[in-house]
């Protein structure tokens, strides 16, 4: 089992929790009412700060039911949290429905996923392996 320390920044913040039990990443809330009109982007406190261990990162992602509903999702997705990160967590909200969007404060905003970070090296050689795809790039299988 992983810890990972929350310190409430203001009263009220919820700590971040699963819908259900075997579920992968840990809802966030927000801390605070705001009015996201429609095309606008905000920055929205969870009201928390969390400490994890040094080999793990967190990313926030969107919530599918606020995507789907109303057209709410977040800029920079996934947004990586590294370790060493203190501050507040804050959400980049923003509104691509066709109205605009009150979110309550309270209200499920965002997921944060934990996962462990492997050290990795880079090594500069002369020619990378042959693969059947190659160099391909962007729509290169058809789809």
């Amino acid at each position: 089992m992983v810890e990972v320390k929350v310190k409430k920044l203001r009263e009220g913040a919820v700590l971040p929790k699963r819908a259900y039990q075997h579920d992968a990443a840990f809802d966030l809330h927000s801390a605070e009412e705001v009015m996201l009109k429609r095309g606008e982007r905000k920055s929205v406190s969870t009201g928390i700060a969390i400490e994890m261990p040094q080999n793990y990162h967190a990313e926030i992602r969107p919530r599918s039911g606020l995507a789907a509903k109303h057209g709410i999702t977040i800029l920079n997705t996934p947004g990586t949290v590294d370790s060493g990160y203190r501050g507040e967590l804050l959400i980049i909200l923003i509104n691509h429905g066709n109205e605009d969007f009150l979110v309550s404060k309270g209200e499920r905003i965002a997921q944060i996923h934990f996962s462990k970070v492997d050290p990795v090296t880079f090594t500069e050689v002369d020619e990378l392996t042959e693969t059947e795809r190659g160099s391909k790039g962007f729509g290169s299988s058809g789809r």
